[in-house]
Order: C-alpha cells, then sequence, then structure tokens
C-alpha cells in the first residue's frame, strides 16, 4: 500500500515542478516578447480585439508548454 502512496506524491511533485516552471516560463517569455516590441501595446491591441496578436501570444505560450512539458518529463 505504501508504494501507491509514493507514486501519488511523486506525481503531485513533478505537477507542482510544472505548473511552478509553466508559470514561470510564461512569465519570462511574454515579457520578453514585449521588450522586443517596445513599439507595440499588444494588451491593448487584444482588448480592441486584434486576433492576429491574440494567436502570437497564445501560440507562445502554446510553444512554452510543449517545451516545458518536455523537459520535466521523467
Amino acid at each position: 500500500m505504501s508504494g501507491i502512496w509514493m507514486a501519488y506524491l511523486i506525481t503531485f511533485g513533478w505537477a507542482l515542478v510544472g505548473s511552478v516552471s509553466m508559470g514561470l516560463g510564461i512569465i519570462i517569455a511574454i515579457k520578453m516578447f514585449d521588450l522586443s516590441t517596445k513599439d507595440v501595446d499588444e494588451w491593448e491591441l487584444v482588448k480592441q480585439g486584434n486576433i492576429p496578436i491574440a494567436i502570437i501570444l497564445a501560440s507562445m505560450i502554446i510553444s512554452l508548454g510543449i517545451v516545458v512539458s518536455s523537459a520535466i518529463h521523467p
């Protein structure tokens, strides 16, 4: 029975590592994207309904998720 609890604990630990890594990665990636496009206010354009900018930001988040998931996969 203790083997099952250890497996749950390990799974929970990896889930915690993954979620923290993903959160920090998204913050860093979006901040770098904002710094690289100083003349464009992406968030204001998204609020105005600019779909292409929203697609670019969403693709950044998805690609970062793929990288983080492959990096923390045991």
